[in-house]
């Protein structure tokens, strides 16, 4: 908001756009239209569109929605809303509902909105002007401020147009599933501290113009960089990166409310950070222990991506390994479960193989691969125990790879070969599962963070492929399975097992060298 705002930082550098964010965008795009499509075909002439198009102006788009307000327009898809002078907001929203009393907002992204639960309030897609719903009773809603956020902001430009609905503060989201509205009580106490999200946005809105205002008229800044999870994909990191490490800030190597809890305590650097007594209990951190933070300063002023914690390393070992890696496309579903079996001679092949759908996702395809990986990992871990052999199955990271086994087994559960999930659970509870990822984060510090790409490097493993990562495989997927329309690119589908049959065998590499004597070539904290 401070760089946007500030006239000495008009031709400034940035950052060229995340590929992998664009194609996010491309793909919340047409998700909307879809979702557009299908409610323009069931309200007819009740519906009304928006002009828009590279060659409509903002203030044309403006026109045209207090145009279709003033007329009382059942539903307005695609709204810029009057401006609001006074208070500086503009913006858009994806849907206008008219109601008795006005208008209320709805939202539509492509992200899941609730979970399995009770609570939340929802109407079906032909009773949109239901506003509030019903208590839904298999769904529960699941937290997205920044949802909660833009609808907030509608509100109050519908507000100051003089066009909402004053008797109720519900503003709706469909989400991913497209099914249904699920509603947000805006004047509701469902934030921290009994706040509403409406509260929040105030507090928030003018904390952003105040910002913006010191930046534009050259006041005192009241914003100073800090890097937290989203400046990666943030065009004006090349800026602040550049400040930060001039400054050596303490943000480079704890983030969030540590490092502002740091600052304020007058550790603004890595090197004050790095001075102190790691037993030192009055430093104020809640994200880390002291030791550790002091570690990680002291690892990022040496230039080491990884020191040990702990002088012992003990990671389990089994006579029978598989490692595992799902590929999965948001949440789309998961296309592909690769394996590498290593270890003693079962009778099952070793080596790596991959149980794949090449159907664009969504599709039931993805019930048989899943089957076909369940039954394979069934069958080897059946041959270990019939021959008295120990078996472990190792990931990188459960959460992703529990998720989909379990939604797995439950979207899945009246097709063939898919098993119950309390046969999941089981399994994922038992010992033969293993989280590589948590022995990373016991058994290490790592200064330029924990993903499989920055510590299977320090193992000795190489990838083939120099654009391997989760974010580039969202792209090479949509080219491998033709998403946008296109022929499938074989060469894509040809790089997407190469690169799943790569991470596997990085976790194998990581493996072997946590539990081999090489490890102990990396620093310990202690001696830094």
């Amino acid at each position: 908001m401070h760089l946007e705002h500030d006239p000495a930082m008009r031709d400034a550098p940035r950052g060229a756009p995340d590929p992998t964010s664009e194609l996010r965008m491309a793909d919340a795009t047409a998700h909307r239209r879809a979702v557009a499509d299908q409610l323009a075909a069931r309200f007819g002439e009740r519906w009304y569109e928006v002009p828009t198009g590279p060659d409509v102006r903002s203030a044309d788009r403006e026109a045209a929605t207090l145009a279709a307000l003033t007329e009382g327009r059942d539903f307005i898809w695609g709204a810029m809303l009057p401006r609001d002078p006074l208070a500086g907001r503009r913006g858009s929203m994806d849907l206008l509902i008219r109601t008795a009393g006005g208008y209320v907002p709805v939202l539509i992204v492509r992200h899941k909105v609730t979970d399995p639960g009770t609570g939340a309030r929802t109407s079906p897609l032909d009773e949109l002007t239901d506003v509030g719903g019903t208590p839904d009773k298999g769904r529960k809603v699941r937290p997205q401020p920044r949802d909660q956020m833009r609808l907030a902001h509608t509100r109050r430009q519908l507000q100051a147009a003089g066009f909402a609905d004053e008797r109720t503060a519900f503003a709706g989201v469909i989400g991913l599933d497209g099914d249904a509205v699920i509603w947000h009580d805006l004047e509701a106490p469902t934030w921290p501290g009994g706040r509403t999200a409406l509260a929040e946005y105030d507090t928030r809105f003018a904390d952003r113009i105040a910002v913006a205002t010191a930046a534009a008229t050259g006041e005192p800044a009241l914003a100073e960089p800090s890097r937290i999870v989203e400046c990666r994909s943030c065009p004006w990191w090349p800026v602040c990166e550049a400040e930060l490490l001039a400054t050596r800030d303490v943000s480079l190597v704890v983030r969030g409310e540590d490092a502002g809890m740091l600052r304020a305590a007058g550790v603004t650097s890595v090197d004050a950070l790095a001075q102190i007594d790691p037993h030192d209990t009055d430093v104020p951190l809640v994200g880390m222990p002291v030791a550790d933070a002091v570690g990680l300063a002291r690892a990022w002023l040496a230039d080491l991506t990884v020191v040990r914690r702990s002088e012992v390393i003990d990671v389990p070992r089994a006579d029978v390994e598989v490692d595992v890696d799902m590929e999965s496309f948001g949440d789309a579903g998961a296309y592909m479960w690769g394996v590498l079996l290593s270890g003693a001679d079962i009778g099952v092949p070793r080596g790596y193989r991959a149980f794949v759908s090449w159907d664009p996702l969504p599709t039931e395809d993805e019930a048989r691969s899943f089957a076909e990986f369940w039954a394979w990992l069934t069958e080897v871990r059946a041959a270990a125990a019939e021959r008295g052999l120990s078996f472990r199955a190792y990931c990188y990271n459960e959460l992703a790879e529990n998720r989909w086994l379990l939604s797995s087994a439950k979207r899945f559960a009246a097709f063939p070969g898919v098993p119950r999930r309390r046969e999941i659970i089981s399994f994922i509870e038992s010992d033969q599962w293993f989280d590589l990822f948590g022995s990373v984060r016991e058994y290490f510090l790592c200064s330029h963070g924990k993903g499989l790409k920055t510590i299977a490097p320090v193992a000795g493993f190489k990838w083939r492929d120099p654009e391997a990562g989760g974010e580039n495989s969202m792209r090479w997927y949509r080219d491998a399975v033709g998403l946008d329309g296109g022929e499938p690119e074989l060469p894509q589908r040809k790089r997407l097992l190469e690169y799943n049959e790569d991470d596997v065998r990085a976790t194998a590499a990581l493996r072997a060298w946590m539990t081999s004597p090489a490890v102990h070539e990396i620093p310990y904290v202690g001696d830094i």
